[in-house]
């Protein structure tokens, strides 16, 4: 039997060999995101509206594109960025609000894809069968929506010059729904699932064209889809997470999302943010 035998100087030689040529990426390659345009859908409330505020910080020029006027108002007053009305599965109106977005602060390098809606339904249940409709209009919303932003992004950024080593990047929402649906969760995981599965696909698409594409998978975050329920269900829920025993606060998500546009070897990954959480079925 031939034993495994370790050289402790040759992998120190190596080490400090790949010591030596280390290098730090040039920061003109890395993309910065101060005067840099971002556009964000469901960018009036929850993880979209704390994602402008986050990126604002850092100087970004901020387009807060959401179906609510109001809300969509609200934010971009408060980012000092602009206001779009727009339904996501409305490729006019999506079409319309990357222009005009454009106008107000040049060419959106960062796209992130915050819009969605959520529902719960057994398929078959006391209320009878699922509708076919509620599922489609969960799928519209969540898949068929952030792939309308995302292909119209992409289609006016591909004749941008790259800044650095890049022309842009896309970030989408999916969900720990994608992996472990609960009961009722049939359209909502479908739909989340759908973007875990185009991610990769459309960052191997967009490549060439140096446009990045990764995904964020949150676990259970405190959002307006949560905020109905009252302090001690919060509190359930939170104490679901492994750690931190808690809900998932929308800084923490925008944090992330800060982080993927500056770091350009994240590409074609979806990433948990869940505080190690596997959902149960109910």
């Amino acid at each position: 039997m031939v034993k495994a035998r370790f050289f402790p100087s040759l992998l120190a030689t190596r080490h400090s060999l790949f010591a030596i040529n280390e290098q730090k990426p040039k920061e003109s390659s890395v993309m910065q995101l101060k005067d840099v345009a971002v556009l964000i859908t469901g960018g009036g409330s929850g993880l979209g509206a704390a994602t402008a505020r986050a990126m604002a910080e850092k100087g970004a020029k901020i387009a807060v594109l959401d179906q609510s006027k109001e809300n969509a108002e609200k934010v971009a007053a408060e980012v000092k960025g602009i206001a779009l009305h727009a339904d996501v599965t409305n490729e006019e109106q999506v079409k319309a609000g990357i222009a005009k977005a454009e106008a107000a602060h040049g060419v959106a390098r960062v796209l992130m894809n915050c819009a969605g809606i959520g529902g719960s339904q057994r398929i078959v249940g006391r209320d009878g069968v699922y509708p076919l409709a509620k599922f489609a209009r969960i799928i519209n919303v969540n898949l068929i929506g952030t792939f309308n932003c995302l292909r119209l992004f992409a289609e006016r950024l591909v004749t941008a010059e790259p800044v650095g080593e890049e022309r842009g990047v896309i970030i989408n929402t999916a969900s720990v729904a994608a992996y472990e649906g609960q009961i009722g969760q049939i359209a909502y995981s479908a739909s989340k699932g759908g973007i875990v599965g185009l991610t990769l696909p459309a960052a191997r698409d967009l490549a060439s064209q140096k446009i990045r594409v990764n995904t964020i998978a949150p676990g259970i975050f405190y959002t307006p889809l949560l905020m109905g329920l009252n302090e001690e269900a919060r509190k359930s829920l939170g104490a679901q997470v492994p750690h931190p025993a808690r809900l998932g606060e929308p800084p923490e998500y925008a944090a992330l999302a800060v982080h993927i546009v500056e770091n350009a070897m994240l590409n074609g990954e979806t990433i948990r943010l869940d505080g190690a959480i596997r959902m149960a079925p109910r």
